[in-house]
């Protein structure tokens, strides 16, 4: 059997990362790793989430994995630099495929990013803009409740346009017409956050950036599938697989999704 690309989470936001990889390269089997013991990553100190970043890519190794892709936004903002030097294996993020993709989409050199507590406390993703375009303005804005509720699957109901207008009040007035969903997890409520913060700002999801930039790395090394039939799928979590199945099965409208919980690390 052809090596596995790897994708570890969190939880189940990492599943937006795996829905673009498989539309871009479906013959690629996918090995899944949902941290749902410990989720959410954004409240953790960056010594807690590199540790975890560790232990999750030590157990996807184990799987014999070809490449990995670290699918969460807080794992990349603090942690993918380390886990590029400890570990000999291709590695990408989702943090600087969003960052390009903002500075391409905007106009008024002015974007909003929102993210968990720890990526936005890191300031990764105004270093990477500003890396790419110093002109561009960025605000950031710590949303941790849209975590929670992307997990329980209150992604489109009064409560989660409650919150997200609570918080994405705050961008009124800046002038942004780009918003980097800067959490795996917020596409889950695309729908919403777009209601809330209309339709002249665009909304920047990273995972097509970062499937594209899958398919790339893959095609320069040479290391791409078979080009036959469909990949196969597996999915691990390190808590009670129920909520993620059926969570999962909702957004990647795959009925037969099952994931088998394992122990990573101290879990």
């Amino acid at each position: 059997m052809q090596k596995a690309i790897g994708i570890f989470d969190s939880g189940i936001g990492g599943l937006t990362v795996l829905k673009e990889i498989v539309a871009k390269l479906p013959d690629e089997n996918i090995i899944y790793l949902g941290d749902t013991a410990r989720v959410p990553y954004g409240i953790r100190s960056a010594e807690t989430v590199t540790r975890y970043s560790f232990e999750n890519t030590q157990f996807l190794l184990a799987q014999e994995i070809k490449m990995l892709v670290v699918a969460c936004n807080t794992a990349s903002a603090v942690s993918l630099e380390a886990v590029k030097k400890e570990f000999p294996l291709p590695i990408i993020g989702v943090l600087d495929p969003g960052a390009r993709a903002a500075v391409r989409t905007t106009r008024s050199r002015t974007v909003g990013v929102i993210g968990t507590e720890a990526t936005i406390r890191s300031g990764a993703y105004e270093k990477a803009i500003k890396k790419l375009a110093p002109d561009v303005h960025v605000h950031s804005l710590a949303c941790p409740l849209f975590v929670p509720l992307a997990e329980e699957g209150w992604t489109d109901n009064d409560v989660a346009e409650l919150v997200a207008r609570k918080y994405l009040a705050s961008f009124q007035d800046t002038g942004i017409d780009t918003l980097v969903l800067g959490c795996t997890h917020y596409p889950l409520l695309k729908t919403v956050i777009n209601k809330v913060i209309g339709p002249g700002i665009a909304l920047i999801d990273s995972a097509t950036e970062t499937a594209k930039e899958v398919a790339d790395v893959l095609e320069k090394l040479k290391w791409r599938g078979n080009g036959i039939g469909e990949g196969i799928r597996k999915y691990y979590v390190t808590d009670t697989p129920a909520r993620f199945e059926q969570i999962g099965k909702r957004f990647l409208g795959d009925s037969m999704l099952r994931a088998e919980q394992v122990k990573v690390g101290g879990v």
